[in-house]
């Protein structure tokens, strides 16, 4: 299996995850706040549903100048999942064009005049496209949390959803 193939199953099957997290994102508090630093919950939602795409566009054009960037925000929750589903299948379309041999392409972020970064593109793909968007998905479970919503399982069950206690329940009644 190729790099870029090896990262698409990585992205399709994180997809999945995140899916589930959006889903119990509250309509009614996309303006919420843990802190006055904070993003809103729309805002991390949508950072969250639109990352992959937006990375996998970004580390596409080198130098890539940052002055312009917009943190993107949401105040309907029914924009979250199209944006995931539009980020992935660009994300996806991306990651073929870069390709294997691609991945060794250094890519440099500047800010005008000012470089603010230079790394491989297999190294931004890893690090900002997929671990940045991990993190931000933790980051959404716990604004989930304080908003008293159930988190749902994302490596292993959560304290309001278990994956695994039907299978365990059902090996104990088999055996």
């Amino acid at each position: 299996m190729s790099m870029i193939e090896a990262l698409i199953q990585e992205l399709e099957q994180e997809a999945q995850t995140t899916r589930r997290v959006l889903e119990r994102v509250p309509g009614d508090k996309l303006g919420w706040k843990p802190h006055a630093k904070s993003m809103s919950l729309g805002q991390l939602a949508m950072h969250v549903a639109t990352t992959p795409g937006g990375v996998s566009e970004v580390v596409r054009k080198s130098p890539f100048d940052a002055s312009n960037f917009a943190q993107p925000n949401t105040t309907n929750a029914a924009e979250l999942l199209p944006a995931l589903d539009q980020g992935i299948a660009k994300a996806k379309e991306n990651l073929r064009a870069i390709g294997d041999a691609g991945l060794g392409n250094m890519w440099r972020v500047v800010q005008g005049d000012r470089e603010l970064m230079t790394m491989p593109v297999g190294a931004a793909v890893r690090s900002i496209m997929l671990n940045h968007w991990y993190h931000h998905r933790g980051q959404l479970s716990v604004y989930l949390r304080e908003l008293n919503v159930p988190v749902p399982s994302i490596y292993g069950p959560s304290a309001d959803e278990n994956p695994f206690a039907e299978t365990q329940t059902a090996a104990a009644v088999s055996a």
